[in-house]
């Protein structure tokens, strides 16, 4: 996991826990925190969301996807503040019977979105958020430069989420987010690789209300 990620939830003030995947109750090891926060990573095995996988899939962590949902289902549950980042996003989305666009340069045409693999040096880009939402309180602004790195993104939304923010330039889901709970949010960009981004301080300040 990148420190970037960490360095983030402690400058907020938050007290960073890694949890990596294994058996047992998800909702007992989420009994000790205030949040749970889903980070990048590889492709989410396709099977997960009832596709094949792509030729251009990574290989999948099939025990990392599902304790990673496992997690997602028990924090709703908990009615615990909940931060999706890129891969986290679309975590979020599948643990809620959502699905994937496997390959956005098939599908949309462009790499924009993950122009250089391996760095965000000049995968940055505009995206458009939902005034009022979640997603805006939290980034601060309705029209935000964001820097991406990413080909597979949130298609049909799982049960009870909203979109929230959008691509400027191709309509891509940037954002979702599920209205009611105190803080479910996922953002397809990458905010711990910005050092002015307001999100992961959101989400650590959700998690001290609680």
């Amino acid at each position: 996991m990148a420190a970037d990620y960490v360095r983030h939830v402690q400058r907020a003030g938050g007290v960073a826990f890694v949890l990596p995947p294994q058996e047992g109750e998800a909702d007992e090891v989420l009994g000790a925190l205030d949040g749970l926060m889903l980070t990048g990573g590889n492709d989410i095995e396709a099977a997960a969301f009832g596709a094949s996988p792509h030729p251009e899939a990574e290989m999948p962590d099939p025990a990392r996807d599902d304790w990673e949902s496992r997690l997602v289902r028990a924090a709703i549950g908990r009615g615990m503040p909940l931060l999706g980042i890129c891969r986290g996003m679309q975590v979020l989305n599948v643990a809620l019977g959502g699905t994937l666009t496997q390959h956005l340069p098939e599908s949309h045409g462009h790499e924009g979105h993950r122009r250089t693999t391996g760095t965000f040096d000049g995968n940055d880009h505009m995206v458009d958020i939902t005034p009022g939402s979640l997603a805006a309180r939290a980034a601060g602004e309705t029209v935000h430069r964001v820097p991406s790195h990413h080909h597979q993104a949130v298609d049909r939304l799982g049960e009870g989420l909203v979109l929230s923010a959008v691509a400027t330039d191709d309509g891509v889901a940037e954002a979702i987010e599920l209205p009611g709970a105190a803080f479910v949010l996922g953002v397809q960009w990458h905010p711990e690789a910005d050092p002015s981004s307001r999100v992961i301080a959101a989400f650590v300040e959700a998690a001290r209300g609680r």
